[in-house]
């Protein structure tokens, strides 16, 4: 494969990554929004059973400091690219931006923490119903 063919693989994970994170910001979000305003699909099982799945296993990830493993692959993508790792293009330059802070670890295993209980207590404040 050309390097070209890596450096796009490499931006589309990170574009899914960026997908990833945007669920489970905006899915809390949207719970809450659409507990307040009714909404009913807010309250399906199997989509709040994802979204639950989804901040879980990053909290867990931070507590045990292993990497994401979309990042890994990442980066592996690039550096089979011949490319430094979030230098090579625009997507991946900006969009980047939105997901990796230099914090110590510290901060992001409480924050993710921390969202992670609001999922939680979003369970409480918008039940999921029952059944199916």
């Amino acid at each position: 494969m050309s390097s070209q063919w890596y450096a796009g693989l490499a931006d589309l994970v990170l574009v899914l990554h960026v997908a990833f994170v945007g669920f489970v910001i905006f899915g809390l979000v949207l719970v809450l929004i659409g507990g307040w305003r009714g909404w009913s699909w807010v309250r399906g099982r199997a989509w709040r059973l994802v979204h639950l799945a989804a901040i879980a296993f990053v909290v867990v990830q931070t507590w045990f400091g292993y990497v994401c493993p979309l990042t890994t692959w990442e980066k592996a993508l690039r550096r089979m690219a011949g490319l430094p790792a979030y230098d090579a293009s625009f997507i991946e330059y900006w969009l980047s931006r939105l997901l990796f802070y230099r914090a110590p670890a510290w901060v992001f295993v409480t924050a993710y923490t921390a969202f992670g209980l609001m999922v939680v207590a979003s369970w409480i404040w918008v039940r999921p119903r029952r059944g199916a």
